[in-house]
């Protein structure tokens, strides 16, 4: 078996969070880390995760890049969040902080081939809705709120915890 075979059928990264007002169960990008440890460490292997801000078009992204080496093997994983100009009850450093973390887990997720199809941004329905949720949360005004809707119809319309969300966004935002 190869090593990183090995590794990702080892590490056990269970949901230790939990979110109170979406009422799921989470991991964090740090749950992922600790469970990686006592795996990796044994073997000889160390794990780095990195940040780097990159613009695309006119949006920034955080791209999280997830390092397992031993120094002569080496896997990597990446992943993005996009940063928003603004978000309520943050100032500039909280929101990349933000999207750094949610960046993290999923380069992290990634490398270890950890299942996600549970987790809270697939609102527990076995789908990856999770860009939708993050747009969701994004929406500042009704027009951004009713184009992504348009744009996503059929997937609120068909999926409670999605058609959930969106109404409770849309309440928010009134």
């Amino acid at each position: 078996m190869n090593t990183l075979a090995k590794i990702q059928s080892l590490v056990k990264a269970p949901k230790g969070q939990f979110n109170n007002f979406g009422k799921y169960k989470y991991r964090s990008a740090e749950d992922i880390m600790e469970a990686v440890k006592p795996v990796i460490n044994p073997l000889g292997f160390w794990l780095t995760v990195s940040d780097d801000v990159v613009l695309m078009g006119n949006r920034f992204y955080i791209k999280a890049t997830a390092t397992l080496t031993d120094g002569t093997n080496t896997y990597t994983s990446t992943s993005f969040a996009r940063e928003e100009e603004t978000k309520k009850g943050m100032d500039g450093s909280q929101i990349t902080g933000s999207s750094s973390s949610y960046a993290r887990k999923y380069a992290l997720s990634g490398l270890f081939c950890l299942d996600d199809n549970k987790d809270a941004d697939a609102t527990n329905t076995g789908e990856d809705h999770s860009e939708f949720i993050l747009e969701l949360k994004n929406c500042k005004t009704m027009p951004e709120l009713l184009n992504l809707y348009n744009q996503n119809k059929d997937s609120v319309e068909s999926n409670a915890s999605l058609k959930k969300l969106f109404a409770e966004r849309k309440n928010e935002i009134k």
